[in-house]
């Protein structure tokens, strides 16, 4: 985390200067994002869900969405939406308290979610820019098709290239490319490692709430970059160190080595009482050995890598297969063979209100995993970044409850 916050730190200093030191910036999102292209050519990636996620961390997020609300947007729009907004209208101050600059670019991967097109053109509008759209085929029956990897090929070369050597007057440089995806792969393998721990017991790791702090680097500005690659190394190395020493890991209630119950999650945790959220499980002795939102910006688990040897290629193979991109029966799928594999006890969903592209399906997944495994599962409710949707005694009597059957299924011999 410490190492985290440094990163993040330098990062913004220098979005803040992009005006004086002429960096050019591009605004993207995280599913199928290209930081590596993106940082080829020397620009940098500023992404606006992670601006919203973090102002809800800090406790900013309610005054920028009344901002939003008071300017017209519904109180049905995902909340990421009218936090970026209400932020950009009270003065464009990011997360960590520096200003951020224009873009120079809008940079749209479309994984899955129809509101990330409806938020560029509302940033669009607001910042009077260009900008790309890259279309990403739905992954309707479970695979990306061989004409459908061409398709976002040929969008890559031909739309996206060109836009990004017109803002930054910089040649495509595939040899830079290569470089920077060599990193990533480096990164992805030592991450992949991380989440695997959790299979142990003690699990070092929590793989829900911890494991937020584990994919930020990755999934935002830091793919492709020797200090995402160093951040990598070094959280494998301490997290090696818990598992040799049989430790838990850290959380809001003290580090957690009694893990009485071993949960798989599916669906984006609540960011404005991130802590409170995340105390609730480990006041229960229950550790999250693996979910699906730690999946949004690369399903890495399931084998793939960058491949440096096919530069073009192996980002439309990433866009393609984010998890945002995945059918049901593949996100069924994934739930089903996590409580398998990880040995979990139960799961359960966390239906997010204002975030369509997670909770539209989630009772027929439950449903489905629930008689797949044998396991009953959980369905509580919250929001993003909106705190008038977090009920903590709402949620916190029925995780007691949840966990009050699984003890009685166990006192009780059931499988």
């Amino acid at each position: 985390m410490e190492l985290q916050k440094e990163m993040i730190a330098e990062h913004f200093r220098r979005l803040e200067q992009a005006p004086e030191t002429h960096e050019p910036v591009v605004y993207t999102f995280v599913p199928g994002n290209l930081t590596e292209l993106v940082r080829s050519f020397g620009a940098l990636p500023l992404l606006p869900e992670i601006n919203a996620l973090q102002s809800g961390m800090r406790g900013m997020s309610r005054k920028y969405i009344a901002e939003a609300e008071k300017a017209g947007h519904s109180e049905d729009v995902c909340t990421y939406v009218k936090c970026d907004v209400g932020m950009i209208k009270s003065g464009n101050i990011g997360p960590t308290g520096t200003r951020l600059p224009k873009p120079d670019l809008l940079l749209l991967s479309y994984t899955g979610c129809y509101t990330f097109m409806k938020w560029f053109e509302l940033l669009r509008e607001e910042y009077d820019c260009p900008a790309v759209f890259l279309h990403i085929p739905y992954q309707s029956d479970g695979r990306l098709a061989p004409e459908h990897r061409q398709f976002i090929v040929d969008q890559i070369r031909e739309k996206i290239i060109p836009a990004l050597e017109k803002v930054t007057g910089r040649a495509y440089d595939e040899g830079k490319l290569r470089e920077l995806l060599g990193y990533s792969r480096d990164a992805e393998d030592d991450l992949v490692a991380v989440l695997q721990t959790a299979k142990q017991r003690p699990s070092p790791i929590d793989a829900y709430f911890g494991a937020v702090y584990y994919v930020g680097p990755i999934f935002s500005a830091f793919r492709g970059t020797p200090e995402g690659a160093a951040y990598y190394r070094a959280l494998r190395q301490e997290v090696d160190a818990r598992v040799a020493a049989g430790q838990g890991p850290t959380t809001p209630s003290g580090r957690l080595d009694e893990q009485k119950y071993r949960l798989v999650v599916e669906g984006p945790p609540n960011w404005t009482s991130f802590h409170e959220f995340w105390q609730m499980f480990s006041d229960e002795g229950a550790v999250c050995v693996a979910s699906t939102y730690t999946k949004v910006g690369g399903t890495y688990e399931f084998g793939f890598r960058h491949d440096p040897g096919d530069p073009i290629g192996t980002l439309a193979d990433y866009c393609g297969g984010c998890y945002t991109n995945l059918s049901l029966p593949q996100r069924i799928d994934m739930l089903v063979n996590y409580v398998k594999d990880y040995a979990a006890d139960g799961f359960l969903i966390n239906s997010v209100k204002s975030c369509n592209s997670f909770s539209a399906g989630q009772l027929l997944i439950l449903r489905e995993v629930e008689k797949r495994t044998g396991i009953p599962g959980a369905f509580i409710e919250s929001d993003l970044v909106d705190p008038r949707y977090f009920s903590a005694a709402n949620i916190k009597n029925r995780l007691e409850s949840y966990i009050q059957m699984l003890a009685a299924r166990r006192l009780g011999g059931a499988s």
